[in-house]
Parts: C-alpha cells; structure tokens; sequence
C-alpha cells in the first residue's frame, strides 16, 4: 500500500451511533463471534468471485487459489483477516459498510436465479455480521480492492465505531480485502495463536475455503530464513463430511466424525445420512451412541443437534429439530432455509422447523428399526443404555406413537430372563389364537412381577404376559393403550374374564357357594372401610389371596412413585380377591373364633400385600400375628 488520495469523511446512514452501540453491546451474546461473522464474509466475497468468474475469467487474473488468512501481532494488539475474493469498490464500501445492516450478500442473491442460487454458498445475509468486530476491537480498518480494478483503484476503510468513518483511496496489488482489528485492552486474548484457531475450528473448520494461519515456530537465531515471512497452515479441514455423498464416506470416517462432535471415545452404533431437495433444503447426519451419558436423566441438561449455515456452525445443541425423548441422539444439521435472529445465534419461530423436526424425528425412529432388524445384538445394546428413555415417546409424540411402540422391548413371563427382551410384535405373533389383549403386570421389581400371584391362571392357560418394572412402566402404559389394534390389559386391574380366551382346560368361573358368600361377609366385616370389596379370585390357582385395583383407580406402581415423591395420591380402596380352594382359605372360613378370624384374616392381607411389593400398613402386627399361628402349629 502506498500513497493516499481523495480523502474524506462521511457520516454513517440511518442513526448510527445509537444502532452501533446496540450491536456492539447488545446482539451478540459471546465475543468470539466476531471471527466467525469476518470468516463467513470472505468466504462469500471468495464464493461471489468464483460465481462472477465464471462468465468473466479475467477477474481471477493470475490468482485462481483462494485462502483466507489470519495474522496476530502483539506488539501492535492487531489481528487481521484477510481473503482474495470479489472486493469492494470504493462507493461499495460507502455503501456496505457505511450503511448498517445492507448486505451485499443479500443483494447479490437477488441477482441469482434458478441454478445459479440454488448452488450458491453464500452465508451471511444480514448486513451486520462485520459490525461484531467492534464487540473487541476499539478501531477497524479495511483496506479493499474490486477484482478487475487497477491496483490504484483501491480503498481505505476506517473507523472506531462511533457516529462517523473515513474513507481514502489507497495503492493494493491484490484484489480482496483485508480487515484489521485494533484490539481493546480486555481483549488481548485474541492476540494468542492457539485461542484464535480454536475459534476457527469451532466455527469454520468446514468452511469450504482454506483458512490459513501463521505457524507457530520457536525463535531460532541462526536459522537462515531469519527476517523472511512467517509461514502460513491451513488450520480448518476446509470440508464438511456431511455434504458428501454417502457413497463417498467410508465407515472409517463417519466414525471419526461422530468421535469429533460427541466427544466419544467409543464408536457409533448406527448413523443416519441424508440430503433433502425440495420445499426444504437441509442436510443431516444423526448418530445413536453406544453409550448414555452421564446427564442423560436431566431434562434439563444441554442437549440437540449442532446447526450449521452453509458449512458455518452457528449453535452447538439446537433442540429444535428433536424431540425431548430422543435427547441422546447426536449429529449435525446444515440448512439455510431457517430463520435466525440477527445475531445468528438463536432459531426464530418458524414452520420450516416443525417440518424439518417431524421428518428428522421419523428418520432416526426408521435408523433404530433398522439396526432392530438387521443387528438385534447392537439394538439390545441400544436398548439397555437407552430404552428408558424412549419410553417416554407414546406419551410425547402422538403421531409417531405406534412406531415407536414397535420399538420398545419388555421381558415377559415366558422369556425367562430381565434381559431377554421381547417386542410387543413378537408377543402378538405368539398370541393364542382366540386371545385378543396383551396382558402385562407392572411392579417394582423383575423378580416381584415374575412371582405376581396375578400371573398364577395365565401360567396355568400358557397366556404369555409382560412384565413391566421400571419406574416409568405404568406411566407408559397409560399413555399406549394398545398396539396392532390389541388393547393393553393389567392382570391386577379390575374384573378378570377369560373365558372368551383359552385353550378349553380352564375351570369354569367360580361362583359364591352358600358357604362362600358367608365368609365374604365375614371377610368384609372384619376389614371395614380399608378394601373396596371381597370376592372369590378368577386369578389364583396357588396363592391364597391377592389384592385388585378397581378399573378407574391409578396403579399400584404409579402411586408408590409418586409417593416416594412427595406428592400426594388420592386415597385409593383395592378389592381382595381369596383363593377358595386354598388350604388357609379353607381353615380360615371354618374358624368359630372371630378373634383368631380376624388375625389370621389380616395375615392373608398383609401376605398378598408382601406378594406385590407394598409396603405393610402394620409390620409389627403382622409379625406378632404370624409368629401366634407359627407357635400354635408347632404346639400341635
């Protein structure tokens, strides 16, 4: 740069000082932003060259490479950034930079038609990203020279941020334009290399253009390169994996990737990869971990896909675009069909969202079932890390419900482990022939569901039943009534008929004999208030009795979780059904005592209690009571 010529100074259009002060102090929330916005403005003032070149190659001159550079200097407290794309001219330069908020890639897109702004790369398109430099540089200078002008055709942009800037005409010998930033005192973070290009592969490492730093390199005194230019590094990796085709990614790479965005130091189980055209251009690449993170129970936590703008990351978890129960999944979206605030740092309200969200949802829902089926080794792997959480899809995304439905996996009565997990799909394709409910039985445990005396005339019938025992189970349920057209049915809830389905050996339904209806009435004296009802058990072949929710009554399950809570359950009467053909049964109806009755009673309540994993109302009465009964058979 040499000599100066026509030099004035012009105030800012539209009311500078006060619209200034706002962006610098108020639009952008982090100040490292600066560097992305500067990026992603050479990077359209390269992309712009190359779209012009290729009706006028004679703007490219000897110069077809196109970098950016980054430069600190200490000594000064400058940091520079420098492109050799398209370059302004000096009434551009009054015009873009003079005026807040005019954006020369906006305008240029305007020109653009068809193919031409379809294949474009264009970032920035609100006129204000240059501005963040006055977030930490106290004066900005940019000096600029429109590819196709002479080198004495150049300009000189300068200002501290206030009400007015300077413009000159300078000598350049390069097209392009360089930013200088004059650092304020509490900034001189920025000064330091590996700051600076920590900031660049956060937000540009997959910027298409190679962004090029100086490399660090110890003083060496005698070196014979002494005094010559400090040599430059690219420091971004200039490519976006997400933006090839799939055919084009090995394995090998997505896996890096994934490692890279995730922080994980395990493999992916299974990615999915997909470019959409159309209404809505957006391209996403979703990964499902292998393992659950630390946080993944706080709903609270950080969580969502990284967003990019044409190849510029622009948020770190956008939890837009999915739903809360698929929290874990990890990965990347890159539109520019979504509306930002100005600062680009938060999504505005919009239904180009809800449509991206819908399809992204149902397209990692299709990613699960597919490892599902083809690898259920690494789906059971999914499962246990993960398969709680999904649970709380049917009650969160109604429209996808029986989809993921068809994912869940459950231990059932005949599977005969906690973890040999069975969908709701293969428990209907084992359904009996005449059976039209899939039964369940919800408890605190595996083992207290698999010993459910509820289960005892589903085993003697051979009816499969599902064993539900994790905390959100019966909350689930409440929310998936049925699956392939087949309602849910709880074994412990309500009347029990299943005359309707079975393989012709079951007993017929038990009426009250005379003697029968006596000891109710007995039974129903001694607990009062404290039970709905008594009746004769449909459900009990071993066990002498159990207790029944009513069928509009919460779940034994839910009501103990909410308890454990602190929140308070409505007061809830259960019905207590007895086995009439059991020994004890029999022993108690032929008692004369109404003493012992009533003891004796009580411990067949406490028992089926104990049976279902409640706690007891009298612990201690209990133990005295059986401990009686203990002594006296003892004494016979």
């Amino acid at each position: 740069m040499s000599e100066t010529a026509a030099k004035e100074t012009l105030g800012f259009q539209t009311e500078a000082r006060q619209l200034l002060k706002l962006m610098i102090h108020s639009l952008y929330s982090n100040r490292e932003i600066f560097l992305r916005e500067l990026i992603s403005n050479a990077s359209d003032a390269i992309d712009k060259l190359r779209f012009l070149s290729l009706e006028s190659p004679d703007l490219l001159g000897d110069d077809a490479t196109f970098e950016i550079r980054i430069s600190a200097d200490k000594d000064a407290k400058t940091v520079t950034i420098a492109d050799n794309g398209i370059g302004m001219s000096r009434q551009e330069v009054i015009e873009n930079l003079g005026t807040i908020a005019k954006s020369g890639t906006a305008q240029f897109l305007t020109n653009l038609t068809g193919d031409q702004k379809k294949d474009s790369q264009l970032i920035g398109q609100f006129g204000v990203g240059f501005y963040a430099s006055f977030i930490v540089a106290g004066r900005v200078v940019v000096e600029t020279r429109r590819a196709g002008q002479g080198e004495s055709e150049g300009c000189r942009w300068t200002s501290a941020g206030e009400a007015d800037f300077e413009v000159e005409t300078i000598t350049r010998t390069t097209r392009g334009t360089t930013i200088t930033l004059h650092l304020n005192d509490d900034c001189e973070e920025f000064l330091e290399s590996y700051r600076l290009q920590a900031i660049v592969r956060k937000y540009a490492d997959h910027v298409s253009v190679p962004v090029l730093m100086q490399s660090s390199k110890p003083n060496d005194e005698d070196s014979a390169t002494d005094g010559a230019e400090d040599a430059f590094e690219v420091i971004n990796k200039a490519t976006a994996l997400w933006t090839r085709s799939r055919a084009d990614v090995a394995d090998e790479e997505y896996q890096e990737f994934y490692k890279h965005i995730a922080h994980d130091f395990q493999d992916a189980l299974t990615w999915s990869h997909n470019k959409v055209e159309g209404k809505l251009e957006y391209t996403s690449l979703m990964y499902i971990p292998a393992k659950a993170p630390f946080d993944l129970w706080n709903r609270e936590s950080p969580r969502g896909l990284k967003l990019y703008v044409q190849r510029v990351f622009i948020m770190d978890e956008a939890e837009q675009f999915l739903p809360l129960y698929l929290r874990f999944v990890k990965g990347v979206v890159d539109s520019n069909d979504l509306s930002l605030n100005v600062s680009r740092e938060i999504l505005q309200k919009d239904p180009a969202i809800d449509s991206m969200r819908s399809a992204l949802t149902k397209r990692v829902l299709d990613s699960l079932e597919k490892l599902a089926k083809s690898d259920p080794e690494k789906y059971q792997q999914f499962w246990e890390e993960f398969g709680q959480v999904l649970k709380e899809g049917p009650a969160e995304d109604f429209a996808n419900k029986e989809k993921i439905a068809g994912l869940l996996r459950f231990s059932t009565s005949s599977s005969g482990s906690e973890t040999q997990n069975q969908s709701l799909a293969s428990y209907v394709e084992r359904m009996k022939s005449d059976q039209t409910k899939i039964y369940y039985v919800a408890a605190d445990s595996y083992q207290t569901a698999k010993s459910s005396p509820h289960l005892e005339i589903f085993r003697k019938r051979g009816i499969e039943v599902v064993l539900l025992f994790d905390r959100i189970d019966e909350w689930l349920v409440s929310h998936l009534a049925e699956f392939d057209g087949k309602p849910l049915q709880d074994v412990a809830r309500g009347s029990l008929d299943l005359d309707s389905e079975s393989d012709g050996t079951e007993d017929k339904k038990k009426e009250p004999a005379p003697e029968h209806t006596e000891l109710l009435k007995r039974l129903e004296k001694t607990f009062g208030d404290d039970v709905e009802s008594v009746c004769v058990s449909q459900r009990l072949t071993e066990s002498p009795s159990c207790l029944v929710v009513t069928e509009d009554d919460m779940g034994m399950q839910m009501r103990r979780i909410l308890e454990q809570a602190g929140q308070a359950v409505p007061e809830s009467k259960r019905i207590f059904e007895i086995n009439v053909d059991h020994p004890l049964v029999k022993r108690l109806a032929l008692e004369a005592d109404e003493g012992r009755f009533d003891r004796l009673a009580r411990v067949l309540f406490d028992q089926a209690l104990l049976a279902e994993g409640s706690q007891l109302n009298d612990p201690a009465s209990f133990v005295k009571n059986l401990n009686e009964f203990l002594l006296e058979v003892a004494g016979e």
